[in-house]
This record gives C-alpha cells, sequence and structure tokens, in this order.
C-alpha cells in the first residue's frame, strides 16, 4: 500500500496520468484557456501501450502562458541500492510517509485521519463478514501509523490506545465482531477526539480552514492508493481501492463536521466541494471494489484538482 505522493505544484495543479488524461484533466477542470501541453511520452512505449509504471516517467511542460504541471515526486528516480525491508503483515505500507514535509500538527492530523479511514472501511468489511479483506485496515494502523504518531500523543493530550489497535487486529483475525470489537472501536474513536479537541482549542478561529486543508491531503493520499490499485486497466489490488475508498470518506466526514464554519467563509466553495466529492465517492461504488475501475486514475485526479481548487477559498 505505497502511496507514491504527489508534487501539487499551486492550488489546483492537474495531476498527470499519462499523456491521454491531460485534456481530459483540463477540460473537466474548465481551463478551456490552458495553452497546449507538450508531452514526451516515457521511452520504451509505444503510443498507446499500456504499462503500470506509465505515468511514473511521464512528464508534461506547459508552454509559456500557462500554469498547470504536476509529476510524481519519487517516480524516475534510480532504484535505491539499500535493501529494502520485507513489509509489514499488513501489506506495502508508507502510505505516511509523505507527510513527513508538512507542519507537525498538520502531518499529525492527517495521519489521524487516514487511521480513521482505515478503520472505518475495516469496519465495513467486518460488517458485510469479509474478514480477510478487512485485517489489512487493522494492521496498518496498528503496525505502522500509530509508530508515526505516538510520540505527539502526549502533547495532545492523547491517552495511548496502541492496545486498542491490537486487540482490533486480534479480534478481526479471529472473526470476533461482539462486545469487546465494539469496546475496541469505541477506544479509537474516543482517542481521535480527543486529538480533534486538542488541536480545535490551540487552532482557535482557524480551525475549519485546518480541518478543510487536513482533508485535502488525505483526499490526495486516496489518489495515490486508487493509482496503486489499477494495474492493467483493472483492479487488481483491492486494499489499496479500499484504502482509497476509507480516506475519502473521512475526508467527507471531515469536511462536514466544520461546515458550518466553511460556508460562512464561502458558501459557493464548499458547494463545489461537495459536488466534487459527490463525484469522487460514485468511483467507490462499495467496500468490495469492481473488477474494472468506474474511472481511470487520470479522472479521478481531475477531480481532486477541482476540490483543491475550491478548497483553496476556504484556508
Amino acid at each position: 500500500m505505497k502511496s507514491k505522493r504527489k508534487i501539487w505544484l499551486g492550488v489546483g495543479a492537474f495531476a498527470v496520468a499519462g499523456t491521454g488524461a491531460i485534456a481530459a484533466a483540463a477540460a473537466a477542470a474548465g481551463a478551456a484557456d490552458v495553452p497546449a501541453l507538450e508531452v514526451r511520452q516515457p521511452s520504451g512505449l509505444l503510443p498507446g501501450m499500456a504499462a503500470e509504471s506509465a505515468t511514473d516517467t511521464a512528464i508534461a511542460r506547459v508552454l509559456p502562458g500557462g500554469f498547470v504541471l504536476a509529476q510524481h515526486e519519487d517516480h524516475g528516480q534510480p532504484a535505491s541500492k539499500e535493501p529494502s525491508k520485507a513489509p509489514a503483515e499488513g501489506g506495502e505500507g508508507g502510505e505516511t510517509k509523505g507527510l513527513d514535509d508538512l507542519p507537525p500538527d498538520l502531518a499529525f492530523a492527517v495521519r489521524m485521519a487516514l487511521l480513521r479511514g482505515h478503520i472505518m472501511v475495516g469496519d465495513q468489511l467486518v460488517k458485510q463478514g469479509q474478514w480477510n479483506a478487512a485485517l489489512p485496515h487493522f494492521l496498518h494502523p496498528s503496525e505502522e501509523i500509530y509508530a508515526d504518531i505516538k510520540d505527539a500523543l502526549a502533547g495532545h493530550n492523547v491517552a495511548p490506545f496502541e492496545e486498542g489497535l491490537k486487540s482490533l487486529v486480534s479480534l478481526v483475525k479471529a472473526r470476533k465482531a461482539g462486545n469487546d470489537y465494539a469496546r475496541a472501536l469505541k477506544t479509537i474513536g474516543e482517542a481521535t477526539a480527543s486529538a480533534d479537541a486538542s488541536l480545535q482549542a490551540s487552532l482557535a478561529d482557524r480551525w475549519a480552514s485546518f480541518v478543510m486543508e487536513a482533508a485535502v491531503e488525505a483526499i490526495k493520499t486516496a489518489a495515490g492508493e486508487y493509482e496503486n490499485a489499477i494495474v492493467g486497466g483493472r483492479i487488481a489490488k483491492p486494499v489499496e481501492y479500499q484504502d482509497a475508498r476509507g480516506f475519502i470518506w473521512e475526508a467527507e466526514r471531515m469536511i462536514e463536521s466544520v461546515a458550518a464554519g466553511l460556508e460562512k467563509k464561502d458558501a459557493a466553495a464548499l458547494k463545489e466541494i461537495r459536488v466534487r466529492l459527490a463525484d469522487l465517492k460514485k468511483v467507490f461504488p462499495a467496500a468490495v471494489p469492481p473488477r474494472m475501475p468506474i474511472k481511470d486514475h487520470g479522472a479521478m485526479l481531475a477531480l481532486v484538482s477541482r476540490i483543491e481548487l475550491a478548497a483553496s477559498r476556504l484556508m
């Protein structure tokens, strides 16, 4: 579940996913006046050839007068000579590592959002009796995300909740969704609520804008997960699809939690975000993914870019 985070150049920048997505992204964003883009086809690929790594090296350049450009931050880099670490039991992981450059409070809030997104989609799968599919979404918070936030918990008046995460993992492995499972979920919910309360107290009237910013980061992470899910034109990695679904649902919950404040700031921007989020959610019709994607990665990025652009008016 290793996310490939993007460099989002300027608010509302359009991420380029192969040569065909450029025009689609610009059109979806209403960029009628955006000048033509010059695209270099990745070496070794014929026009129209499908390859999982095709977007890794695709480069778009806006001719004079344009501003739209984005590409993967870590793509096209030489392979590391260092031995790779074995993945955690839950999968590849690494989805939060791209958050290290964010301000500490924002990185903490986004990691908490991703943790909640995992638990949310995991619980949806548990309720459907999809135990094997649910397990990675409890393992990842326990094995990966918690390690990134545990040192910051005390500073945010959050009691340690590692045991609650481990309990969820054990219960899901044992396929037990009874009272112990409900209590463990409640423990996690109380911990994340405490984090929100602490951040809100410190940010005061900036809280709504801060939540909006954290939600956008979660949505951008979802876009990377969705890209990883699609191989050869089909959804070959259900866990990554489910990650993206959980993160988007959590981002929507976050935005609605501060909707009153956002509406006072710019009601039209909030309306635009709600419309685009509704479109994004259609890409994920159920927790168990369809075989074929509803939208390709480029089309999803166009929606994400519209959200980012509207969100810039609320930050």
